[in-house]
C-alpha cells in the first residue's frame, strides 16, 4: 500500500532528533523482547542513537531514508552495503539495520514505502542482494519482510554464559 500523504526521502542533520527518539524506541521494544540479548535503553540513548545515524547520513555506501507525513518524520530506515563478508558466507550484499515507524503510523504502508524505497536504492547501486535480521518474536516484522519477498535464510541462537 502507497501513502500519498507519506514522502521518502534522504535523512538529513533536521531529522536526528526525532528518528534519534525512533531508534531509542527500536532499542527499548528489542530489550522487552530479550533483555539478556539486546541492550537497555538509556537516558541518552535517543542522543547517541541520532548522532550514530547522522554518521552515517554521508557515507556513499550507506543511507538512512526517511518516511515524512505532514512535515513530521514518522518512520526511518537505515541501510548499508557491505562488501563479501566470509563470517557469514555471502557476497556483496545491503544490509538493512534498521527499520522503525512510529506506533501511531503502523500497518498503513509506511514500513512498506520506506523498503520499496531502498530496494530502488540498491538496485540502482547494483547490489545483487538484501539481507536483514529480525527478532525472533517480532511477528509483525517477520510478516512484513516476507510479504515484501524475503526468505529466512539463518537463525541466530545466543547462549548466556555463567557470571554474564
Amino acid at each position: 500500500m502507497t501513502r500519498p500523504d507519506v514522502v521518502v526521502r534522504r535523512a538529513t542533520e533536521q531529522d536526528l532528533p526525532i528518528i534519534g527518539e525512533l531508534g531509542a524506541m527500536l532499542v527499548r521494544a528489542h530489550h522487552e523482547l530479550d533483555p539478556r540479548r539486546f541492550l537497555a535503553a538509556g537516558p541518552h540513548s535517543a542522543e547517541h542513537y541520532g548522532s550514530f545515524l547522522g554518521s552515517q547520513l554521508r557515507r556513499g555506501d550507506a543511507a538512512v531514508f526517511v518516511a515524512e507525513r505532514a512535515g513530521r518524520a514518522v518512520g526511518y530506515l537505515y541501510v548499508e552495503i557491505e562488501p563479501r563478508n566470509w563470517m557469514e558466507l555471502r557476497d556483496e550484499a545491503g544490509f538493512i539495520h534498521d527499520v522503525v515507524v512510529a506506533k501511531e503510523e503502523r500497518r498503513n504502508g509506511v514500513a512498506t514505502q520506506l523498503l520499496a524505497t531502498v530496494m530502488e536504492w540498491l538496485e540502482s547501486k547494483g547490489v545483487p542482494r538484501v539481507v536483514l535480521w529480525t527478532a525472533e518474536q517480532n511477528e509483525g516484522a517477520q510478516r512484513l519482510f516476507e510479504q515484501a519477498g524475503f526468505r529466512r535464510t539463518m537463525i541466530e541462537m545466543t547462549r548466556d554464559l555463567p557470571g554474564g
